[in-house]
Formats: C-alpha cells, sequence, structure tokens
C-alpha cells in the first residue's frame, strides 16, 4: 500500500522570514505541481501555500525517499538549501497526515482557531491538482473527505461563532495606540480578502475617510466605490502618506512597497501624529525598519499573534468537539484506505454476492420444497455461479503488472457495487 505523507511549515515553526522565502505563489503553484509529480517517488501531490503555512501533501510508495524528494524539490524550486529550513519541518504520515489535513481544513490548526479563509485557500490548492492532474484517487477522496469534515465542524460546532480574525486582531492592537479609531484616515494597498475585512472593521469603528491603492487603478476605484472612498494611484502613495492614520497593506509583490526614507519625510509633517501599519502580506510589503522611526508602528502577521491569543478562548472549548469529530472521520478514513487492498475488496465483494444468493435460495425453498440432495445441488450450483463471476474481476483487481494504478480499479468496483456504507 502507498503512503499518505504532508510536509511542511507554519507560523509555529517558522519565523515570517523564513515562510516568506518558501512561499509559492499562485503562478508558480501550477509549475511546482507538475515538477514535483514528475518525480519518480510521489504518485500524486498537492500544494498548499498561504502567508502562514507552506505545505506538501504526497502519495508515495515510499515514504522516506518521498519525504526526501519534497524536500529537495523545495529546495531547489525556491533555491533556499534544505539545512536553512530543515528544523523548521514538520513531517506526518498516513493517519496523522490525514488527521493534520482535516484540522487545517477545519481551523484547529490556524494561528486563529475557527478563521474562515483557511477552507477556500485549500480548495483552490485542491483545485489546481485537479487541473494539473496531480490528485488521484487517493488525494481526490481524501480532500472531499477533508471539505466534509470542514463543513460539519462549522455547523456542529460554535468554533465560528466570534470574531476572531487576523483583520479583527489588527483592529484590536490599532485601538491600543490610538485609544479610539473614530475619525481615522485609513489607507489600503492592495485587495487581499484579510485586508478587506480589516477595513470592513475599521469602518464599523466609524473610521474617517478611506484611500485605496492598487496595482490595477480600476480595481482599485471599485474598491474605493465598495468603501465610499477615493481611489489613488501607487505613484501617489508617498504623498498620501502625511494624510491617513492608518495603513493596512496585503499586494502580491516580491518586495517592500513602503521603505524608511519613504516615511521619514512624512513624519516630520505629521506633527508627530502616530502612523500605525499593518501588513498583512506574505512576503512582507512594509518594510520592518520603518518600525524604529518616531511614532510609526509596524506590525506584520506574526506580530498580531499576541492579539489573537486574547481573544479566541471561547472558541477552544468549541474545538475540542471539533477535535472530536477529526477524530472520529480519521477512523473512517483508514477503514476506506485499508479497503482499497486487493484482498479485502475481492472478500467483501464475494460476501455481498454470497449474502444475495443465501437470500435468494431461502426465499425459493420457502415456497418450493425441496429435498437435502437437491438444496446441496443448488448451493454447489451457486457457489460455482459466484466462483466464476468473480474470476475475472479478480484478475482484473490483482492487476499483475496490466495496469498503472490498481488503486483506480479497487475503487471503482467499491462504488460499481457500493462495498463502502
Amino acid at each position: 500500500m502507498p503512503d499518505i505523507v504532508l510536509l511542511g511549515i507554519n507560523h509555529e515553526t517558522a519565523s515570517v522570514e523564513l515562510r516568506e522565502c518558501l512561499a509559492f505563489s499562485g503562478e508558480e503553484t501550477a509549475d511546482a505541481l507538475v515538477s514535483l509529480h514528475n518525480n519518480q517517488f510521489i504518485k500524486e501531490a498537492l500544494i498548499f501555500s498561504t502567508c502562514n503555512r507552506v505545505e506538501v501533501l504526497f502519495v508515495t510508495e515510499n515514504r522516506t525517499k518521498g519525504a526526501d524528494a519534497a524536500k529537495e524539490f523545495i529546495s531547489e524550486f525556491k533555491k533556499v538549501p534544505v539545512t536553512q529550513f530543515e528544523d523548521a519541518l514538520y513531517v506526518y504520515e498516513g493517519d496523522e497526515a490525514v488527521r493534520h489535513i482535516f484540522r487545517v481544513a477545519s481551523s484547529l490548526d490556524s494561528m486563529m482557531v475557527g478563521e474562515p479563509q483557511i477552507l477556500g485557500q485549500i480548495k483552490e490548492a485542491y483545485r489546481n491538482a485537479v487541473l494539473k492532474k496531480t490528485s488521484g484517487v487517493i488525494l481526490n477522496r481524501l480532500l472531499h473527505r477533508t471539505f466534509f469534515v470542514a463543513k460539519r465542524i462549522r455547523s456542529e460546532t460554535g468554533i465560528g461563532d466570534h470574531a476572531v480574525s487576523i483583520s479583527y486582531a489588527a483592529i484590536e492592537l490599532g485601538r491600543k495606540i490610538f485609544g479610539s479609531l473614530e475619525g481615522k484616515k485609513v489607507l489600503l494597498i492592495g485587495a487581499g480578502e484579510m485586508a478587506e475585512l480589516a477595513v470592513e472593521h475599521l469602518i464599523r469603528n466609524r473610521v474617517g475617510q478611506i484611500f485605496v491603492a492598487n496595482r490595477t487603478f480600476e480595481r482599485g476605484v471599485e474598491l474605493g466605490k465598495k468603501f465610499k472612498g477615493q481611489a489613488i494611484r501607487f505613484e501617489e502613495l508617498t504623498d498620501h502618506l502625511k494624510e491617513v492614520d492608518i495603513i493596512i497593506s496585503s499586494t502580491g509583490y516580491q518586495d517592500f512597497i513602503l521603505r524608511p526614507d519613504q516615511v521619514k519625510g512624512t513624519m516630520r509633517n505629521r506633527r508627530n501624529r502616530p502612523l500605525f501599519f499593518i501588513d498583512i502580506a506574505v512576503p512582507r510589503d512594509i518594510d520592518p525598519k520603518i518600525n524604529r522611526l518616531n511614532n510609526s508602528y509596524v506590525y506584520d502577521i506574526d506580530d498580531l499573534k499576541g492579539i489573537i491569543d486574547e481573544n479566541i478562548g471561547d472558541r477552544k472549548a468549541e474545538a475540542v468537539k471539533g477535535e472530536r469529530i477529526v477524530d472520529e472521520a480519521v477512523i473512517r478514513f483508514r477503514e476506506w484506505y485499508d479497503n482499497l487492498d486487493v484482498v479485502p475488496t475481492i472478500v467483501a465483494l464475494r460476501s455481498k454476492l454470497e449474502t444475495i444468493a443465501r437470500a435468494e435460495i431461502n426465499k425459493t425453498t420457502q415456497s418450493n420444497p425441496f429435498s437435502d440432495v437437491e438444496l446441496r445441488a443448488i448451493r454447489r450450483m451457486t457457489d460455482a455461479l459466484i466462483n466464476k463471476f468473480l474470476h475475472d474481476p479478480t484478475l482484473v483487481l490483482k492487476g499483475n503488472g496490466v495496469h498503472r494504478d490498481k488503486f483506480v480499479y479497487l475503487d471503482v468496483a467499491r462504488k460499481l457495487f457500493k462495498l463502502d456504507k
């Protein structure tokens, strides 16, 4: 049987600097999937990359060589020596890998338990794997089960009832700095989902004017209308620093958008009014050196963790219920996975046929008297029919080198005859 393995780093094992180096952009993921899947030790693969984690989920015939291949792939593709990230890696195999992906999708492993964005991000990662044909029978089943588990936890627990999120944490931090956010002017850079959520929180806190800067000006205009604000061009960013109080940035740029020299001159004109930067991008948009300037406060995703920890107490109790659902789902997936092997499938198929045959024999003999000799003859004939019926399917399922992936045939057989109840 092949093994399911998950290898990765997250906000608990790696700094934001390391996560920046290993993060896969949307454009990179497609090529990366194909490259990883071409490795002889990787049978199926999915790459999942967000601001808080980079994970590779794969199926392999040799877990050790598969894990080594995944490490080398990350190193070569991101041009980062393995020695720089190996200590931050975690590797899960079998049930633990399944449990981990269930927990991640259900936001039980998130920096902020219960946050809703993670499930959509995993669905997008799976969609990419399907489009590139790097996901097969095993990962297809696993990911569909993952989505079911995440939905069940969301509906059966109160894990998402409280407004605790990266964006919410950012607003809490802003309130600590300014006392009140009422009337403060905001500059939104980029169009990331978490940044937009932060702006929505700010609006509820009655902030003042909102400026929106996006690399696509038309998109900036669209967001400006959404927030009843004003769109500006990227070239105008520095000019508007002297007007605003809060800057929220979440772009896909690979380099800093704002640096100390751009902010330093602005601070003289602000008459010591504080300037609050919320950098939700990975890689980061705001140079952390800006934090050294007087009255400039720069916070990235890692800095927000302390605020988050203060707000997730209510969700932890609900998370216990979620963990129980995950444990149950892991057991059910293991049952399906074990049954993918040839012998259990053939045994289950034979058992089903024998059950049907016995029921029909009993039904027939109840209405028609048969002698013991006749009954034995009927049973012998039934057994012979079952053996003949199973002969060809057994040969196909065992494969004997005829087909490349026997698990496709096993999965189809189990579905055709409804062997998984």
